[in-house]
């Protein structure tokens, strides 16, 4: 026979240690009966695979044609966000210029 809990704390280790076997149990039994539920998951896991489409537009005509037709340039879209690109480095660059004419001349202060 196992020895007798002598102290309270014993007696709710115990206690706690079989309510949570049991919590477990039930647990284990409800996902089994129920399945999974993956939610995120599943959505990402069946998503749908568009690999082969881009695949077929980025070969359209070659894979190596240069400057005539660049892959950056083939997919729907690329070339909006191209321009994007190419302003905000435009802007960012006016924005360096500026400010390295301004700490060279002292100028633009806050007074």
């Amino acid at each position: 026979s196992s020895p007798q809990p002598k102290t309270h704390s014993d007696v709710m280790t115990m206690l706690t240690a079989k309510v949570a076997a049991r919590t477990a149990a039930a647990a284990a039994r409800t996902t089994a009966r129920d399945g999974q539920r993956r939610g995120i998951i599943n959505y990402l896991t069946n998503y749908p695979d568009k690999v082969m489409e881009v695949k077929k537009i980025q070969q359209l005509g070659g894979v190596k044609q240069g400057e005539a037709n660049p892959t950056w340039l083939k997919q729907q879209g690329d070339q909006a966000v191209n321009i994007a690109g190419c302003v905000l480095c435009a802007f960012a660059f006016l924005q360096y210029t500026s400010g390295v004419y301004k700490l060279a001349t002292n100028s633009g202060k806050m007074d």
